[in-house]
């Protein structure tokens, strides 16, 4: 099945709704359609194999995304701030290519009516996403028509949307987020409304001008708006009825922050990978709210958790080669028909089972619910000791003054392996006694797990989907060190 199917059904059944753009003059369903149908002619007159996009969030991305689709190509949407000798040799990878912009491709001329034939089962993948890479090379993903359909109708349902629900669009274009919110809430017929490049302030203005209902963030992203919020009781959106945050993970204290900020939002945790569609596992509105409403020490953990499986989603933990009993760390498995597990040149790394490897380390709870504890790559040896680096910064960002951690390993000739934190101070917090935040996270975590190194930055390096560079943060304090 052919994603331009997707806005096909939407442009028969609401045309005349407002696809993408502003509530008073945005494109609509039909429009965004007969853009799609025409753009089709380019790629067809360059021969090209794929449609490149190498520009922030507008109406191009939509329109590129569903006219790839239309001519059997894959969408390929590049990240637009890397340097121009970067781009250019991801797009000498790609090609045969042709690069959308939205001059050329946001037509009001054209007059195609959007009813030319597409080919329902392409032979290309539909969409190719290069991963952010925390800390190894980023590799192209593939992912095929199959696998995004699987997601978007096990998901979502048919023009469930009211019409005055929009969908701020924040992930960047080549974020796995970004391209199925496009799919998804084109075929909920859920206006989008783009955000070119996010900033808290600029998030706030237009979600509360385009009275915004739905909303995705990574963490990094909800942190900044939540610090804007603790300081201006005025920045507030009332229209706002659900966020979704994913793509890393959430510390407790912010999310906790952020239930309390926006009392009567329904928020969302959805745990996936590029290599999965997105989503795979999900902790619902119901689940943060009990949670966070719990005096239950149990129940209030689930506020730590990655949900269950989406229908059609397995889940299994792998330890020592054997399937892990609930509360067991291993590597965590998924496997389910939006898994691709695909990328460009290789071979797929599903298994001959379809057991995808994620490298994400966790555990599955008796109730089912997935913990999420870190990378593999990221896990701290020291003395013969997995330490987990996610549960030292939980603990650091308990303290007073302290508003981001990163945890890393640093060579040690002794012990393997010595811990290591950068920390950012909280907005407007006082000096930081590093003497004062060893001894409290000594006390919260015994001597083996307590920073031996510890170090303050302004910000953490970050990937341009919103994960904290880890290689980057053990770089640095090395080089300190």
């Amino acid at each position: 099945m052919n994603v331009a199917l997707l806005l096909d059904m939407v442009a028969d059944g609401l045309g005349d709704r407002v696809a993408v753009g502003s509530r008073h003059d945005g494109l609509s369903y039909d429009t965004l359609r007969r853009y799609a149908a025409s753009a089709t002619t380019r790629v067809q007159e360059n021969g090209a194999t794929t449609v490149a996009v190498v520009e922030p969030n507008g109406p191009v991305v939509p329109v590129a995304l569903f006219a790839a689709a239309w001519t059997g190509c894959s969408y390929a949407p590049l990240n637009y701030r890397l340097p121009e000798t970067a781009i250019e040799e991801l797009l000498a990878r790609l090609q045969p290519a042709v690069t959308a912009s939205a001059q050329e491709w946001i037509a009001p001329e054209s007059s195609e009516n959007g009813r030319a034939e597409y080919p329902q089962d392409p032979d290309r993948p539909a969409v190719v996403l290069y991963t952010s890479g925390t800390s190894s090379t980023p590799k192209g993903a593939v992912l095929g028509h199959q696998h995004l359909t699987s997601y978007v109708l096990t998901t979502t349902e048919f023009a469930s949307a009211e019409e005055n629900e929009a969908n701020l669009l924040a992930a960047p274009p080549f974020h796995v987020a970004g391209v199925v919110a496009v799919l998804t809430s084109t075929y909920a017929g859920r206006r989008i409304v783009p955000l070119p490049r996010f900033t808290p302030e600029a998030w706030i203005d237009v979600a509360r001008r385009e009275h915004v209902t739905h909303g995705f963030l990574v963490p990094t992203m909800l942190a900044r708006i939540v610090d804007v919020m603790d300081h201006d009781p005025d920045a507030r959106v009332p229209s706002m009825r659900r966020i979704t945050y994913g793509g890393a993970r959430m510390p407790r204290s912010m999310l906790e922050r952020a239930l309390a900020l926006f009392p009567d939002v329904g928020f969302v945790n959805a745990y996936g990978l590029t290599e999965t569609s997105s989503t795979v596992c999900l902790l619902g509105p119901d689940d943060h709210r009990n949670a966070f409403e719990s005096s239950d020490p149990a129940i209030r953990r689930r506020l730590e958790s990655a949900g269950r499986p989406l229908p059609g989603i397995e889940i299994r933990i792998d330890s020592a080669g054997g399937v892990a009993a609930p509360g067991q760390p291993g590597e965590i498995l998924v496997r389910g028909e939006q898994v691709s597990g695909e990328y460009l040149a290789d071979p797929s790394k599903r298994n001959d089972a379809g057991w995808l490897h994620t490298g994400d380390l966790g555990f599955v709870d008796d109730d089912g619910y997935l913990f999420v504890v870190g990378r593999a790559d990221d896990m701290i040896i020291r003395g013969g000791e997995n330490l987990s680096p996610t549960e030292i910064e939980d603990v650091l960002l308990q303290y007073p003054g302290v508003g981001a951690a990163a945890v890393v390993g640093l060579p040690d000739a002794e012990w393997g392996e010595r811990v290591a934190a950068m920390i950012v101070p909280a907005r407007d917090a006082r000096e930081l006694s590093m003497d004062d935040l060893r001894a409290f996270a000594r006390e919260r975590l015994g001597s083996l797990k307590t920073p031996e190194i510890l170090a303050t930055c302004e910000e953490l390096p970050i990937t341009a989907t919103g994960k904290v560079l880890h290689r980057a943060v053990r770089a640095d304090l090395e080089e300190r060190a």
